[in-house]
């Protein structure tokens, strides 16, 4: 296995004695590393941490010596004076470290984690490396009409009425496709706890901004979240944030290792920079529901525990009968905390091509450092667990992905037959 990089967003010993790779690292993730701003940075806190350090030793062997005078009868007044004005510098060194340290902490939120080995170098998805392809595309004797049609025509989805209800990018869903949105959250659930050892979780659908910075959400992705106004509080753009912090702060031990946690909730993205992309359908929604796959790991678990994850979340297009591929993300089309991310996406027959229905990182220590997760080993010692994570699948796209490969030529739809007993009786929506 290529080497693994351990950061605290990251890890200032390992950047100083790393500069180059760290810049070649960040650059092909499409981000400018600011190397000499990092370098002044870093240079002036150490010269004033050591300085603190120097004085408060000084004013300490004044502070004996004064005692020891007083003690004698001897003036003092001198040393005082001295010790006063060693105060003083103290005071103003405290007071820049303290500035410096706050503008050093933003700038280090801001570089993301590095890339592994073993990840295709590029710049954008034109350079992501397919890994599989499995199952067979339907094949129609009529053209396939996207899942939006299917909808509007059949009366089940409808977006007019949303768009007067909350705005653009929201839906209604009506009848038996509001139940199979429903069921589909059953089922991954059902499979995922049944057949492969995830914890359930419900957690909170608002998080803090705590729990945003340790996922890596805030500061740099502010623009995609809904926050509450007036509320250190956020919508969660994804299960992924509360799953993690539900540890922070915490030492696990390495016995309780891997956790793994599946969990349904809303999402709500705001989707900046998005405009003029998949608008139509159930594709890029401001709110969606979403199952989604969590795991803690030691760092020597974490990239086997990966493959596993992302076969749990495959496992569910091969249930459902839904044709897929699965495709390694080079490094430019990566997220900013990820390490290293396959991407599992679904044939949809409408669009002729494939369409992203969940994402299977491993963040390495990214997230936990910056959320302060540890594991105490075996032997004692402590370490950062690695956290990864994988939608086990994107609901919204999983139903659009049924509608469109299990149409009919007059428009209705075919229940995959996994989901059959969740619709006693029935063949069809």
């Amino acid at each position: 296995m290529p080497l693994c990089y351990n950061f605290f967003m990251l890890d200032t010993n390992f950047i100083r004695n790393n500069l180059e790779l760290v810049r070649k690292k960040v650059e092909a993730k499409g981000v400018p590393f600011a190397e000499d701003r990092f370098s002044a940075m870093d240079l002036r806190r150490r010269q004033l941490l050591s300085r603190s350090e120097e004085l408060k030793s000084q004013k300490n062997k004044l502070a004996k010596e004064t005692g020891y005078l007083k003690r004698s009868g001897a003036p003092t007044r001198e040393m005082e004076l001295q010790s006063i004005e060693l105060s003083k510098q103290i005071g103003n060194g405290e007071k820049e470290l303290a500035a410096l340290e706050a503008e050093f902490h933003e700038f280090l939120l801001s570089i993301p984690n590095l890339f592994h080995d073993s990840v295709p170098v590029g710049h954008d998805a034109g350079a992501n490396e397919m890994v599989r392809e499995q199952g067979d595309k339907p094949v129609f004797d009529f053209t396939p009409r996207p899942h939006w049609e299917l909808g509007e025509n059949a009366g089940t989805l409808d977006f007019a009425r949303a768009a007067k209800i909350s705005g653009s990018r929201f839906a209604i869903y009506f009848d038996g496709l509001a139940r199979l949105e429903r069921v589909l959250i059953q089922f991954m659930l059902d499979v995922h706890t049944s057949e492969h050892g995830y914890r359930e979780v419900l957690p909170p659908f608002l998080v803090n901004d705590a729990s945003l910075i340790g996922t890596g959400n805030l500061p740099k992705f502010k623009a995609d979240l809904f926050k509450i106004e007036d509320y250190n509080l956020y919508l969660v753009p994804t299960a992924e944030v509360p799953l993690t912090n539900i540890h922070r702060d915490e030492t696990l031990d390495e016995e309780q290792l891997p956790i793994k946690y599946a969990a349904y909730t809303p999402c709500f993205r705001s989707e900046a920079g998005s405009h003029g992309k998949d608008i139509r359908g159930l594709v890029r929604q401001h709110q969606f529901n979403k199952v989604e796959l969590l795991k803690f790991t030691t760092p020597d678990q974490s990239y086997g525990e990966l493959e596993k994850l992302t076969a749990d979340a495959e496992a569910i297009l091969r249930k459902l009968g839904l044709p897929f591929r699965t495709v390694v993300l080079c490094s430019g089309d990566m997220s900013f905390s990820s390490a290293k991310t396959y991407d599992i996406e679904v044939w949809m027959p409408a669009r002729a091509d494939f369409l992203e229905i969940s994402s299977c990182s491993n963040f390495e220590s990214f997230q936990a450092r910056r959320a302060h997760i540890k594991y105490k080993g075996r032997d004692g010692k402590k370490d950062y667990v690695h956290t990864l994570n994988g939608s086990g699948l994107a609901i919204g796209r999983t139903v659009a992905a049924i509608m469109e490969n299990y149409q009919t030529a007059d428009g209705r739809i075919r229940i995959p037959a996994a989901l059959r007993p969740y619709f006693p009786g029935r063949e069809l929506l």
